[in-house]
């Protein structure tokens, strides 16, 4: 089975200061997510989306908080057909050292754990932060960041302007 990682914040929804995820109660869509979604699902990718919600246990916003926008998110994906396979997320802080903590590796460990037809081979992580490209780096799969200095170690780590750009690398 081959998968497309998306990270959340920031490559599907909006992404803001830490400080500002308090009073955030709807998710606001980046241009071209849906889009993106959908003719990644026509390739033939299933879809994962795999986020730090740090700002949980640094205090930012509640675990209900994070779920009703998660919930939101779920609700408007559905409405344009874009099915989610799964979504998994760290809610730990930056500080706890856990193994989910992108770049660590725990997130997709606990995906490949739950759908063991994963092939790493034939999938993808698309990100906005470095974290997501050193995670692709780790786990020896392509990755995609969005506006992100790529690693130069990363082999077939690549550097895109905008989501719907990664439709240009993918069969």
């Amino acid at each position: 089975m081959k998968i497309a990682f998306f990270d959340r914040d920031g490559t599907i929804i909006e992404d803001y200061p830490d400080e500002k995820w308090s009073f955030i109660t709807q998710p606001e869509f980046i241009p071209g997510a849906i889009e993106t979604l959908q003719q990644v699902m026509q390739k033939g990718y299933k879809i994962i989306i795999i986020t730090n919600q740090y700002l949980i246990n640094e205090g930012y916003i509640s675990l209900q908080q994070y779920e009703e926008i998660n919930k939101k998110m779920m609700e408007e994906l559905t409405r344009h057909n874009v099915e989610i396979l799964d979504v998994f997320y760290c809610p730990h802080s930056r500080q706890e050292g856990c193994d989910c903590c992108k770049p660590q590796t725990g997130l997709i460990q606990q995906a490949i754990e739950k759908y063991p037809a994963i092939n790493l081979n034939e999938s993808f992580i698309i990100g906005d932060s470095i974290v997501d490209m050193e995670l692709a780096i780790r786990m020896n799969i392509v990755g995609y960041g969005i506006n992100v200095e790529v690693p130069d170690e990363g082999k077939d780590v690549y550097k895109i302007g905008k989501v719907i750009e990664v439709l240009e690398y993918i069969d």
